[in-house]
């Protein structure tokens, strides 16, 4: 499977002929300013929260491209009002089948809200089984043992973590929460873009190997190939 990272916690995965984009937050990303959100044609967009750095970008895609829209029922009622209909509600513990393969919903340990500071619905991460392989987003979250679910529920090949702390778990927590849904293999995302969830990439790198987890820190707009067992 090949993931594509546009920045903060915003990457695209290809599998089974499609794409599928998650939490799209570039035009105001200064990290990301080599990025043209017209260049990224995605099939699915899947939402974590309500948070302004999760969904900024999320109308202008599905307006362009068609994209099915996949969020909690609040979001969902947002994106509808703004005219995208091509959209689906999903909350923690709810489950479609595509034809990319299925998506399953899992609750994540976070705020959400958007930037008038209404109420956006609960956060959520995201897990997949395809035929190419299977993932899980876990969106911006706490540690939780609930994350075991997800080990249950699919078999992962890798999964996608934020590690920036402050707002979210931090590479030590990434490690754990590794342990608990079964991967040696983890795409970092949610850290540098803003200077309270700055890193010291080193200092993970080193973290994770000392694990046995191999941890991926793609630069913006790059790919990297993840190998997996289907």
């Amino acid at each position: 499977m090949e993931v594509t990272y546009y920045g903060h916690s915003c990457f695209s995965v290809s599998t089974a002929g499609k794409s599928l984009l998650f939490d799209p937050f570039i035009s105001r990303n200064d990290l990301a300013k080599h990025i043209n959100i017209d260049d990224i044609h995605p099939d699915y967009i899947f939402v974590s929260h309500g948070h302004f750095d999760h969904m900024l970008d999320v109308v202008a895609i599905a307006r362009r491209t068609g994209a099915m829209v996949l969020a909690g029922w609040e979001l969902y009622s947002y994106f509808s009002k703004e005219g995208i209909t091509n959209a689906m509600p999903i909350n923690p513990g709810g489950r479609y089948t595509f034809e990319f393969g299925t998506v399953k919903a899992f609750s994540a340990q976070h705020s959400s809200s958007l930037e008038d500071g209404t109420y956006a619905g609960m956060a959520a991460g995201f897990a997949f089984k395809t035929r190419d392989g299977n993932f899980y987003y876990s969106g911006d979250t706490a540690l939780t043992l609930d994350m075991g679910l997800v080990a249950k529920w699919a078999k992962l090949d890798f999964a996608v973590f934020p590690i920036g702390g402050g707002l979210t778990m931090d590479a030590e927590d990434a490690i754990e929460a590794a342990a608990l849904v079964q991967v040696k293999e983890v795409i970092g995302v949610h850290y540098d873009t803003f200077p309270f969830i700055a890193i010291d990439k080193t200092s993970v790198l080193a973290a994770f190997k000392k694990t046995g987890v191999n941890i991926h820190l793609p630069e913006i707009g790059t790919s990297v190939t993840m190998i997996t067992q289907r």
